[in-house]
């Protein structure tokens, strides 16, 4: 039998009380519903020193974009679970991100760009607004493909007003919002399972 595609979820705010921490555990419970392997990142483990040349190469690679790198390698591909400031995607995010893509090979290690290239990953957000967050998941989108070169899939999902969706354990109170995000997730599979058939 194969092995479960391994899903690492990623929350884009370390914020305690982040409705999009909530919605990443939300998305976790139902993925391991699915069967699906699931490992939680824990946010604060993003904080690094804002990305810049000269203090990369006096002080070098921070650790944090080290177990970053060992987390993505570990897993087969990514759910980013990300906010909007002020429809931005958060600094947290993309400097974790930005530091990321700086980690050169050193076989058998990959360089950190090489390790995203061609993985597969997912985006939901939250946000107490309507609109659920939806403009920095385009933006997200956009940096993860471009930049990265992640296969990011079709199907996403912006939760609005998240303050009232969660229940007092934590799930989704709205079926039909569980089937949006179940739906990110099954797509996500199908395209982990789709490479692991193509070997």
């Amino acid at each position: 039998m194969a092995t479960p595609p391994h899903l690492l979820v990623l929350p884009a705010s370390a914020r305690s009380g982040s409705l999009n921490r909530s919605l990443a555990a939300a998305a976790a419970t139902l993925a391991r519903g699915m069967g699906l392997q699931v490992s939680e990142y824990e946010p604060a483990a993003l904080e690094m020193p804002l990305y810049n040349g000269d203090l990369e190469r006096s002080a070098g690679m921070p650790a944090a974009a080290r177990r970053l790198f060992d987390a993505i390698a570990a897993s087969d591909g990514l759910l980013v679970v990300t906010p909007e400031y002020n429809g931005y995607p958060t600094p947290l995010f993309i400097n974790a991100f930005d530091w990321l893509s700086r980690i050169e090979a050193a076989p058998p290690q990959p360089s950190g760009l090489a390790l995203t290239a061609e993985r597969p990953a997912a985006l939901l957000s939250a946000s107490p607004g309507v609109l659920g967050g939806q403009r920095s998941l385009n933006l997200v989108r956009g940096y993860l493909e471009g930049a990265f070169q992640m296969l990011v899939v079709p199907q996403q999902f912006a939760l609005g007003k998240a303050h009232e969706a969660f229940d007092e354990q934590g799930l989704l109170r709205d079926p039909k919002a569980a089937a949006r995000v179940s739906q990110v997730l099954q797509a996500w599979a199908r395209l982990v399972r789709g490479q692991q058939a193509l070997g």
